[in-house]
């Protein structure tokens, strides 16, 4: 089973990141309320962008690596894989 890492944009134009191994599910967990604290204020939620990983380690590590990057590089982690 693989897992993604995957970007959002919040209603008030903030970022979240995550990971998944059920996409469509998380995404209407976070538009329903019911998703993590920081988006249940800050609803709707778009996805901007995801990265596939074999395993939840791997999506763990890609999460820490992009929430360790500026708001302006978020988008081009999705372009290369590190």
């Amino acid at each position: 089973m693989s897992w993604l890492v995957y970007l959002l944009e919040c209603s008030d134009g903030s970022y979240y990141a995550g990971i998944t191994n059920r996409l469509e599910h998380r995404l209407a967990a976070h538009n329903s309320g019911l998703g993590a604290r920081y988006t249940r204020s800050r609803r709707p939620v778009v996805l901007l962008a995801t990265q596939e990983h074999p395993n939840r380690s791997e999506a763990s590590k890609a999460e820490m690596r992009l929430k360790s990057l500026p708001r302006q590089e978020k988008l081009d982690f999705f372009k290369t894989r590190l």
